[in-house]
């Protein structure tokens, strides 16, 4: 028996160890070689874990971030769209980790160029991060630019500004200068031609 609880924590770590391989070849900007081994990983994960491990969901947001990057999108959307259906019904439905699977398929579908549900589903991890975190908190200042960028890819560039502007009114406020949130909401201003950086 303990033998057993032995290859089996070896198992997870070696999965684990996989996963931020993968991570890490995502993040270089590899990402058909992170495809390839987060499917791998989720592999492993549902054989030795199952479906409804931490472990796997994690994966499984991951693989599906991955083919979303890879030009994948409607497998990665339809694998992001499960993957949320399982940490709400696993987690519940303000999770943080939940609301993380929320954010990356609203990012899925703006990517897309499903607009509107990018839009919809933007507001509403904006809104329920907001409520529990706080407005200047970076996941929830991540989901309010999300927000902007959404509306922007929606031709509403009026709402992004404004959406925008607020985000970066509170940043100001609560955090120190040139912190990370701060200059990703600068970057995105910009990007939408809302304003110019000094």
């Amino acid at each position: 028996m303990d033998g057993t609880r032995g290859s089996l924590r070896t198992n997870i770590h070696e999965l684990a160890a996989r996963n931020a391989r993968a991570a890490a070849l995502f993040t270089g900007g590899n990402v058909k070689e992170a495809v390839a081994l987060f499917e791998d990983t989720l592999r492993g994960c549902l054989a030795m874990l199952g479906r409804d491990h931490l472990a796997t969901l994690t994966v499984a947001g991951n693989l599906g971030a991955a083919r979303v990057e890879a030009g994948r999108r409607r497998e990665g959307i339809e694998l992001i769209a499960e993957n949320l259906a399982d940490r709400s019904r696993l987690l519940g439905d303000d999770d943080p980790r939940t609301l993380t699977a929320r954010d990356a398929l609203a990012v899925a579908y703006r990517l897309a160029g499903d607009v509107d549900d990018a839009v919809e589903l933007s507001a509403q991890v904006a809104s329920q991060r907001r409520r529990a975190l706080g407005p200047t908190h970076p996941e929830t200042l991540t989901s309010r630019m999300g927000m902007a960028r959404a509306h922007a890819a929606a031709g509403d560039l009026e709402s992004a500004s404004a959406l925008l502007a607020a985000a970066l009114r509170d940043a100001e406020q609560a955090l120190p200068p040139r912190h990370p949130h701060q200059e990703a909401l600068l970057e995105c201003a910009e990007s939408i031609g809302m304003t110019r950086r000094d």
